[in-house]
């Protein structure tokens, strides 16, 4: 009897134990799969938690999708929900919510992509920096991009934009820096884009045509380059209102036509001043000698003439000055020896009687003997010379003029971050 009782409670234990165990291991299954499915979920589409890297994980997935070559393999990790892993893309806590964060920036410099904009990037509303320099980006600039009013930069350079100037980056409330260089758009330059305040404008190197604005100057702006495209007409005298803010005006390659207004001597923060390869005429402004910051100064393949004067030579900040070929028959002072003053120089293919490689006697006698009155000259908003200046001066002929003069290094990239 005894034997059976023990035996029994044998049994009622071990099948005790069985349960727990069973229990124990059900318990710990569904605990397994709770959180397999958990992590699952916080990893998938999940617009609850963040909404904002929600949007911004719709708008780079629509975006590699029209990414046809990637050979850097920039996007190669573009891969699931997790933006801010993803190469290029910059995350930082949104500025109305610390608690939340956001896609702040995208940098995909130098990646040599191939692909275009699509409408979705206007998701990005928390966007502040795109850097897009060096790939080969085509197509138009979405208009989605109005959405962006949180953007301070944007680079498009160096792709194969094309179009009209991209009018959606006039309606940005926050951009300060816009570098469209290098693309292929065409058209006039908006009279819009000096009424922003922006620090730095770079639109050289595209197709930009028609006059400069005559409203030049209303923007404050520290860098504006326009080199290499077809502009015409003269250098606004509204230039003086950029008196306070700029530091570097590069005009290479502009067409740009007439007399340097005497207003760019007013420019006092001045260190690069850069009117090569255009048909400006008449003399050097006197007005220069009082840009007591100007470093580089180019004049060069005009058709200025006059007296070159020495009060600009000795400017104190002067480390380069280039008026070669133009019609200059006359060197003031120091002008004649710069070489002391340790400022490099080329003064070749002038009219300078006693300074190797001049011009033959014949071509500076047909400018000479007409001296170009900038008091009295024309100069119509469509561009070209006025009547008084074409018969007093010859056009400098086309096939002279390189298609693209390249921008000198100190303008190949910007010096901002």
């Amino acid at each position: 009897m005894a034997s059976t009782s023990s035996s029994f409670i044998t049994l009622v234990s071990f099948l005790f134990f069985l349960h727990l165990s069973c229990l124990f291991n059900n318990l710990n299954a569904k605990h397994i799969l709770t959180k397999n499915h958990n992590h699952q979920h916080q990893h998938t589409k999940n617009p609850s938690s963040n909404p904002r890297l929600y949007r911004a994980f719709l708008a780079l997935q629509a975006w590699k999708r029209v990414i046809y070559s990637d050979p850097n393999n920039f996007t190669t990790n573009w891969i699931g929900p997790s933006v801010c892993t993803y190469h290029g893309v910059y995350c930082a806590p949104s500025i109305d919510d610390p608690e939340v964060t956001i896609v702040a920036g995208i940098d995909l410099n130098f990646g040599d992509i191939a692909g275009f904009l699509p409408n979705e990037l206007g998701l990005l509303s928390d966007l502040a920096l795109l850097h897009l320099n060096s790939n080969r980006f085509c197509g138009i600039v979405p208009i989605t991009f109005n959405n962006l009013t949180l953007l301070y930069e944007l680079d498009l350079s160096n792709n194969r934009f094309v179009g009209p100037f991209p009018f959606v980056a006039l309606s940005l409330p926050s951009l300060k820096y816009l570098d469209i260089r290098y693309n292929e758009f065409e058209g006039p330059l908006p009279p819009q884009l000096f009424n922003k305040s922006f620090d730095a404008i770079f639109v050289n190197n595209n197709r930009f045509s028609g006059s400069i604005p005559s409203n030049l100057g209303q923007t404050k702006v520290s860098v504006l380059v326009f080199a290499n495209n077809k502009l015409g007409g003269c250098l606004p005298e509204s230039i003086v209102n950029f008196a306070d803010t700029l530091e570097e005006l590069v005009l290479i390659n502009t067409s740009i036509s007439g007399c340097l207004p005497q207003q760019v001597g007013s420019l006092y923060k001045l260190r690069v001043f850069d009117v090569s390869f255009n048909q400006i005429v008449g003399p050097i402004p006197y007005s220069l000698a009082g840009l007591s910051h100007l470093e580089q100064l180019n004049l060069a393949h005009n058709e200025m003439s006059g007296i070159v004067p020495s009060a600009v030579c000795e400017l104190p900040s002067l480390a380069n000055f280039t008026f070669s070929y133009n019609f200059f028959c006359e060197e003031e002072g120091i002008c004649q020896n710069l070489t002391s003053k340790r400022i490099a120089f080329d003064d070749r293919r002038n009219c300078l009687p006693e300074k190797p490689l001049q011009r033959s006697t014949k071509e500076c006698n047909a400018i000479l003997e007409h001296p170009v009155d900038c008091f009295e000259l024309c100069c119509p908003e469509d561009g070209g010379f006025g009547t008084n200046v074409t018969a007093g001066s010859v056009a400098i002929p086309t096939a002279s003029i390189p298609a693209a003069m390249p921008v000198s290094a100190p303008f190949l990239a910007p010096s901002y971050p």
